[in-house]
């Protein structure tokens, strides 16, 4: 769906003083955005996909992990979705992908391109809970098969794909322990991805009211 264009977050003029140095700039790069609700950090990783779509001149392909369900209506995700394609440039590509992450990401990745992943707390959701699987509410939780295989096929991915990679993701450890084994079994697994995130990423940014946070790596010198 064409959306309206947003302005780029770098300065005038900086594109082109940047050309010189594209080629060096398209190398591979990961970066992870985290953060609570409402924090930012959607936004903060747009302007990077942005600034990099300026820079580089490449294309953006923004990967949108929710998954709508067209016999159960969501009208708060449906307002949360027209929020975020009306940020969106009209030029970046979306890609639907709620469970086939790492499938998205080797059939889009590029170069000199950018992937923008919106986001991981989702995809997890969706993993856990596909076709609408329930849980006991206490006891040892084993979630699906392709729980285990996508986390590990995406895992595999990440070092390899070519272009700029940015993950957004939440951070929901910060809170009191949650009641239930399935709300706990998530936290404690999204928490466990998060961190394995961290690990393969070259930056990682904590979004706090707003305020990106360095907690890994230096921004590029593009």
């Amino acid at each position: 769906m064409d959306t309206p264009a947003i302005a780029s977050a770098s300065a005038p003029g900086t594109a082109a003083a940047a050309q010189p140095r594209a080629a060096a700039s398209s190398a591979r790069q990961l970066t992870l955005v985290l953060g609570g609700a409402r924090s930012g950090k959607s936004h903060y990783a747009e302007q990077l996909a942005t600034d990099h779509a300026t820079l580089i001149g490449g294309p953006v392909t923004y990967v949108a992990t929710a998954r709508q369900d067209p016999a159960h209506a969501d009208e708060e995700l449906e307002v949360r979705i027209a929020l975020h394609r009306a940020r969106r440039p009209a030029d970046w590509r979306l890609v639907e992908e709620p469970l086939h992450l790492a499938d998205a990401l080797y059939a889009n990745a590029r170069h000199d391109g950018c992937i923008l992943v919106d986001c991981m707390t989702l995809w997890m959701n969706n993993l856990i809970f596909p076709d609408g699987r329930s849980y006991p509410e206490h006891g040892v939780i084993t979630p699906p098969d392709a729980f285990t295989e996508e986390i590990e096929a995406l895992l595999t991915a990440l070092p390899t794909l070519p272009g700029h990679v940015i993950l957004v993701s939440n951070e929901i450890g910060f809170g009191v322990i949650p009641m239930g084994a399935i709300t706990r079994f998530y936290v404690d697994e999204l928490g466990r991805l998060n961190q394995k995130l961290a690990a393969a990423a070259d930056r990682v940014r904590l979004l706090v009211a707003g305020i990106p946070v360095a907690v890994k790596g230096v921004d590029p010198a593009w």
